[in-house]
């Protein structure tokens, strides 16, 4: 049997069974991580894996089961088990599952991809990386450097009881680079074009030379060189600019997590979980300034958080979180949607076929404004332009939080005065998004891929994207944890 049948043999069983409902998604993944460090290769890591994984209703409540072993039997046995759990569950349940409706869907759909990653050469990508990362080592003061490649191609089957049918093709690649140079006293890393292995995007390998890895890789180890002989952050209050990657893991910590729907609910509390976003807020709370505009957009071609369609079938689209700076919407699944007489806006995602769908972020925006970097800078009297994160802290309820990035350069007067180091800074939600005065336009504008968001228990891993440009907070605190 081929996977669409096994896919449909898992369906019919478990509606046999008894079953109110049933979904089924057939997985092939195929990954490749490749790095090299101080001129010797540091990992070659390649990984292959298929298997189905089973969710049904049964007696109004979940049941999910994976197998790897996609022999009829087994197939047959993760169904089976599925009911069992969802037999045994039941009883936890106040009310029975509902899900929002939604026609059958049948179709195809693939992501954006010049290059197949994997049909390159692991020579010729090791031959990159090795040139990368001696351009790093090349430069004096210098300790440790690293390069690195990240592929990732996805086929999936989804097929359920209400006759939808919907096969899925995603490759995703990533690469980045970081210097860390060390001296008597201190220690200090720049990473380009983000920390935590780089940028990344759904493409092929044509995706690569557009990261300027090569073009960049000297002014980034000056960069780390400098930071050892730089002056610390200034405490106090103070306006700063966030850019790139900091601005996009601010958007991800304090604006995605909290309008993830079943954390609202209580159905999630791992990994600095619930929210502060409960229902009487929807529609009814000032999250940030008038120019603050929020977005949960899935259809963004070549970014991370894309797809054509969700983990339970719901097509991608583009949804408002924040509107003129008022909090107007979650990120939902069928079932969350329903309970509050809301439509699933596509946010059912799992790590592979052995998870089942929990809701997750696809891509988190902040929609860019009117203004130029220059201006922004010009018109800033006293203040600090922060990038490229290095630790970060968050309660909870996703209100009280604490950054701490790579690098920083002072604003006095309008003017660049020089860089900082280990600039942080900290705020509580609200009050910082109703902070925000400015934000740079579409010229300043990407999507930054995220490729290691953590949720559940079970931990899932989700691939994630945040578009941004720069923005300007006024009044928040810097030097956050650190002294001269």
């Amino acid at each position: 049997m081929n996977e669409k049948d096994l896919a449909q043999l898992a369906i019919d069983t478990a509606l046999q069974m008894g079953a109110s409902y049933a979904d089924a998604r057939v997985i092939r993944l195929r990954r490749e991580s490749i790095e090299v460090r101080n001129g010797n290769v540091n990992g070659i890591k390649q990984h292959l894996e298929m298997g189905i994984g089973v969710r049904v209703l049964y007696n109004g409540a979940w049941g999910f089961a994976g197998n790897p072993d996609l022999k009829k039997s087994k197939v047959e046995i993760a169904v089976q088990r599925a009911i069992s759990l969802a037999r045994d569950s039941a009883h936890l349940y106040h009310k029975p599952v509902v899900l929002a409706a939604r026609k059958p869907i049948i179709t195809t759909w693939k992501s954006p991809c010049l290059i197949d990653p994997f049909t390159v050469p692991l020579e010729r990508k090791l031959d990159e990386l090795f040139e990368i990362e001696a351009i790093l080592r090349s430069v004096k003061g210098v300790a440790l450097t690293d390069a690195n490649f990240d592929f990732w191609k996805e086929w999936q089957i989804f097929i359920n009881s209400e006759g939808s049918q919907i096969e899925q093709e995603m490759v995703q690649s990533g690469a980045g680079m970081s210097a860390t140079a060390v001296s008597e006293t201190d220690v200090q890393t720049r990473s380009f074009p983000a920390p935590f292995r780089g940028q990344f995007k759904s493409a092929g390998y044509e995706l690569i030379p557009t990261l300027k890895l090569r073009e960049s890789a000297n002014t980034i180890a000056e960069e780390a060189v400098q930071l050892l002989t730089a002056p610390v952050c200034p405490s106090g209050e103070k306006t700063i600019i966030l850019g790139g990657s900091q601005l996009a893991l601010q958007v991800h910590e304090s604006c995605g997590h909290p309008a993830e729907f079943d954390r609202v609910l209580g159905h999630e509390a791992d990994f600095a979980g619930t929210s502060f976003l409960t229902q009487d807020k929807l529609r009814n709370f000032q999250y940030g300034s008038e120019i603050v505009n929020l977005v949960a957009d899935a259809t963004i071609p070549g970014a991370l958080g894309s797809f054509g369609y969700d983990d339970e079938g719901t097509p991608a689209q583009k949804a408002d979180i924040v509107r003129n700076g008022k909090f107007v919407g979650y990120l939902t699944s069928r079932e969350t949607a329903e309970s509050w007489e809301m439509e699933s806006n596509g946010a059912m995602r799992a790590e592979g076929w052995n998870h089942t769908p929990i809701v997750r972020m696809s891509n988190i925006n902040l929609l860019p404004g009117d203004h130029d970097l220059e201006d922004m800078i010009g018109t800033t009297k006293d203040g600090i332009l922060i990038k490229d994160n290095r630790s970060w802290s968050i309660d909870d309820k996703r209100l009280n939080f604490q950054f701490g990035a790579e690098i920083g350069w002072e604003i006095k007067d309008g003017k660049i005065a020089g860089i900082v180091k280990n600039p942080t800074y900290a705020g509580i939600t609200p009050q910082f998004w109703r902070s925000c005065d400015a934000i740079a336009n579409e010229k300043y504008y990407d999507v930054w891929g995220t490729p290691n968001c953590g949720k559940g228990q079970p931990m899932q891993v989700a691939r994630v994207g945040h578009g941004v440009s720069y923005a300007r907070f006024n009044n928040v605190k810097v030097g956050v944890g650190y002294a001269e």
